[in-house]
C-alpha cells in the first residue's frame, strides 16, 4: 500500500470514528501530495506497511501539522482549523507553506508513531476491575502493556457513569460516560495497591511537551476528547518504564503478588508487537497463569482489533485459565456493548 492509498484508507476510519476534519484533510493529501519539498518527498517515499496496522504514517502527519496548530507555531494554518469548516483550496495551501517554513518541527514529528491515550478505554478497564474484583476479593495490581503516558492506569480514579448509576469516586476529575449497552458491572469495589506500565517511547504527559504530544495526536474536531484528556492530566502520573515489552513483562509476572490480583491488560496494543513478541508474551503469560493460585491470582484483560465491529473484549482469569468474551466497544470508548457470559459470585468487599 502507497501513501495515497494508506491515506484513503485512514480518512475513511477518520469519517466512521466521528472526525471529518481529519477525514478531509488526509483525503486533501491523497489527492494533492506532490514531491518537491523534504517533507512531501519524505512521505511519498516511505516504505514498509504504512497503514494503521504499520507505521500510521497518515497519523504521524495529521498530528504533526496539528501539533504545529496548538503550539501556535503556523498561526495562517490555525486559522482554518476547528471549528472553522476550511476552504479545501485554502487549508492545502497552507498545509503545503507549513512543509517548507517548518520543516524542521514536522520532520521531528515523523519520527514517531502515533500515541493515543484514548482515555474513554478506560470504561471497559473499570468495568473489567469490578468484575474481577467481585470475582476474587482481592486488592488489585496493575500492569499494563503499550501504556504511553499511563493515563489508562488511573482507571479506578475516574468515573463511570452509567444508566444504572455511577462507578468509581464521587468527586472524580473525569467523568466517562460511553452509550454502554449491557447489564452494568457488578459493585464491587476496585483497590488498586500499586500500576505501572511499559512502553517502547513513553510520553511525560506532565510535560509542556508530553501533553504537547498527547493533545496533537486528538482529532481537532473532537474537543470532548481533548477535555477528558485535560481531566486525566490532572491525576497524579502512573509510572511507565522506558523498555520492551518482554523483559518488563518476564520481570512483572516473576515478582509474586500474595493477597493480590494481578491485572495485566492492553488496549489496541498487541497488534503492534511483532508476531514472534507476541507469541512470546503469550507462553509468559500463559505460564504465569499456570503458577497462579487462589491467594495469588493471575488476570488479562484484552481490548483489541479482530476485524469486527470495534474492538473484542476479554478477560481471562487464573487458576482455571479460561478465556471469557465480555463484549465489545468502539476503538474509543464511544460505546461499549457489554455481554459476560457469566457473572462472579458475590465476595466479600462487595457492595
Amino acid at each position: 500500500m502507497n501513501l495515497r492509498a494508506a491515506c484513503t484508507d485512514q480518512a475513511a476510519a477518520c469519517a466512521r470514528l466521528g472526525s471529518p476534519f481529519t477525514a478531509g484533510l488526509l483525503r486533501l493529501a491523497a489527492e494533492r501530495l506532490q514531491p518537491g519539498c523534504a517533507v512531501a518527498d519524505r512521505l511519498l517515499g516511505w516504505e514498509g506497511t504504512l497503514g494503521a496496522g504499520g507505521q500510521s504514517v497518515p497519523l504521524r502527519l495529521a498530528g504533526a501539522l496539528h501539533g504545529l496548530v496548538l503550539s501556535g507555531a503556523a498561526p495562517g494554518l490555525a486559522a482554518l482549523y476547528p471549528p472553522v469548516d476550511p476552504d479545501p483550496d485554502g487549508l492545502w495551501a497552507e498545509i503545503e507553506a507549513a512543509f517548507t517554513t517548518h520543516e524542521t518541527q514536522l520532520m521531528r514529528w515523523l519520527d514517531s508513531p502515533p500515541q493515543t491515550n484514548e482515555v474513554r478505554r478506560s470504561a471497559v478497564l473499570s468495568a473489567a476491575g469490578h468484575w474481577l474484583t467481585a470475582a476474587t476479593g482481592l486488592p488489585l495490581v496493575l500492569s499494563e502493556i503499550g501504556a504511553s503516558a499511563g493515563l489508562n492506569l488511573n482507571w479506578d480514579r475516574y468515573a463511570l457513569d452509567l444508566p444504572e448509576g455511577s462507578y468509581g469516586p464521587a468527586d472524580a476529575r473525569l467523568r466517562l460516560a460511553p452509550d454502554w449497552q449491557g447489564p452494568a458491572p457488578p459493585r464491587a469495589v476496585p483497590r488498586v495497591i500499586a500500576r505501572r506500565g511499559v512502553d517502547l517511547n513513553p510520553i511525560a504527559g506532565h510535560t509542556p511537551e508530553g501533553a504537547l504530544r498527547l493533545r496533537a495526536y486528538l482529532w481537532p474536531d473532537q474537543p470532548d476528547r481533548r477535555r477528558l484528556t485535560d481531566a486525566a492530566l490532572a491525576e497524579p502520573p502512573a509510572p511507565v518504564d522506558r523498555e520492551d515489552a518482554l523483559p518488563w513483562l518476564t520481570r512483572r509476572l516473576a515478582d509474586p503478588r500474595p493477597g493480590a490480583l494481578h491485572m495485566i491488560f492492553h488496549t489496541v496494543a498487541w497488534q503492534y508487537l511483532p508476531e514472534a513478541a507476541r507469541a512470546q508474551g503469550e507462553r509468559l503469560i500463559a505460564e504465569a497463569g499456570a503458577r497462579a493460585t487462589e491467594t495469588a491470582p493471575l488476570a488479562r484483560v484484552e481490548m483489541e482489533a479482530d476485524g469486527g465491529d470495534g474492538a473484542a473484549l476479554r478477560i481471562t482469569l487464573w487458576p482455571g485459565g479460561t478465556p471469557r468474551a465480555v463484549g465489545r466497544a468502539d476503538f474509543h470508548g464511544r460505546w461499549v456493548r457489554w455481554t459476560p457470559a457469566d457473572t462472579p459470585d458475590d465476595r466479600e468487599g462487595r457492595t
